[in-house]
């Protein structure tokens, strides 16, 4: 059974820094796109990142430059999330392909077809 566990959220002033986790178990694809996705109150669920297992990112514009995403041997997840704004906050979410597949492009974005943490909340303030 696949778990994906996330942790590191938090609250920070605008301008910090934050590195949000996520822990994998039973996920043993060899082929995958990791991702992190993110969603604030009254607003649909929104794709921040991704990185394939051949480790091939993929970033939104909004957060280009600021973020970064990395994965480890273990295929545990990270985002390094610097100069952080108050439109940043949201609860964040891991995700992981269900499937042997790659990121696929812009795929990714959709959110379909993955497993999914319970989420870490972020907020940013002014």
């Amino acid at each position: 059974q696949v778990q994906l566990v996330e942790s590191g959220g938090g609250s920070v002033q605008a301008g910090g820094s934050l590195r949000l986790s996520c822990v994998a178990s039973g996920y043993t694809y060899s082929t995958y796109c990791m991702s992190w996705f993110r969603q604030s109150p009254g607003k649909g669920r929104e794709a921040v990142a991704a990185i394939e297992s051949d480790g091939t990112t993929s970033y939104v514009e909004s957060v280009k430059g600021r973020f970064t995403i990395s994965q480890d041997n273990a295929k545990n997840l990270y985002l390094q999330m610097n100069s952080l704004k108050p439109e940043d906050t949201a609860v964040y979410y891991c995700a992981a392909s269900n499937r042997d597949t790659t990121c696929g492009g812009g795929y990714w974005a959709r959110g379909k077809n993955n497993y999914w943490g319970q989420g870490t909340q972020v907020t940013v303030s002014s």
